[in-house]
């Protein structure tokens, strides 16, 4: 088969590797579309290695059809050959083929195409873990997503939404707020003329103070934000792109009984990811398949032009996921 290589230049090429060998708990999927995340780029740059066992190329997500199953696999579940499924992995999904523990499978929603299908496991399952796991966010709360045009937060908010939860959201431009319109945050930031820390101040003075956030910028304005949130609220670090340093006044943490928690999914055991996957279909699945949360699909480009589809990330152009196909 083929598969998405990183060259020692860090170039990317449609290389021939070996065909991937299922385990008794596994099933093969032949791979149709494969989605992007920010950890793909830093995989590339050598900084995020995947975890042993896996395959050396990149793809966190995959929506495919069941080629072949071990007998563990046929004997403790439900899927069968020819299922369409959606997979988060551990790494391996730049492929034709991918080896997946069956229960890191979910259905494909039945509203779905195989590239919308393909930008919900690690996606999904990440704004999930951060919202409601670490997060415990509910009905009726504030939660403050950084970074409003990201492909987690084209997740993270919707599905917020759909839970009853208000949503305050950053962009960089006026031209980029128009662009997120349809997430329907409650408040849109625009920090190129508003300071995200006033605005949090004056929110918390009127009432509505951040009871969550999820943080995958960090840098300095993380330690002055975090001065201005709920008693009892959760500060929720998972990537720091703006910087890995900032200054807190620790007694305002203390005082306010905040939590910093630091959260990737990557890192979560096995098990932890099944029952992720698993309350996902069971909780955000029905709201998916009735319309209320959607994949928000930026590009879809062919498996050859990765090279093209990772420029558009590193640049930071995309509103939503870029995916791409692997077979039509």
């Amino acid at each position: 088969m083929k598969a998405i290589l990183v060259g020692d230049d860090k170039s990317l090429s449609w290389s021939d590797v070996e065909n991937p060998k299922i385990k008794s708990d596994e099933v093969l999927v032949e791979i149709h579309a494969a989605a992007l995340n920010r950890a793909d780029l830093m995989q590339r740059e050598g900084d995020y290695p995947p975890p042993p066992g896996c395959p050396e190329w990149m793809g966190l997500e995959i929506a495919g059809v069941i080629a072949q199953m071990g007998e563990e696999a046929k004997e403790k579940s439900n899927w069968k050959i020819g299922d369409k499924v959606c997979a988060l992995l551990g790494g391996g999904g730049y492929a034709e083929y991918a080896a997946v523990k069956y229960d890191m499978l979910m259905p494909v929603p039945k509203n779905c195409s195989m590239e919308e299908a393909a930008a919900i496991p690690e996606a999904f399952a990440t704004a999930y873990l951060n919202l409601f796991i670490e997060g415990g966010i509910k009905p009726g709360n504030t939660l403050l997503m950084n970074a409003g045009a990201s492909g987690l937060a084209s997740v993270v908010i919707p599905m917020a939404k759909a839970f009853g939860i208000r949503v305050i959201t950053t962009v960089l431009s006026e031209e980029i707020a128009e662009s997120i319109k349809h997430l329907n945050a409650d408040v849109v930031v625009d920090t190129s003329k508003q300071n995200i820390a006033d605005v949090l101040k004056c929110e918390l003075k009127a009432g509505h103070g951040v009871d969550v956030a999820i943080d995958c910028l960090g840098g300095e304005i993380m330690g002055r934000c975090i001065h201005y949130l709920t008693h009892g609220a959760r500060w929720i670090m998972i990537a720091a792109l703006a910087g890995t340093k900032t200054e807190i006044d620790l007694k305002n943490i203390y005082v306010r009984n905040v939590r910093i928690v630091g959260s990737t999914l990557r890192s979560r055991t096995p098990e932890t990811k099944a029952k992720i996957l698993a309350e996902l279909v069971e909780k955000v699945f029905p709201k998916i398949e009735s319309g209320e949360v959607k994949p928000t699909i930026y590009k879809v480009l062919p498996i050859t032009e990765a090279e093209a589809a990772h420029e558009i990330l590193y640049k930071g152009q995309n509103v939503g996921k870029v995916v791409l196909t692997v077979k039509h």
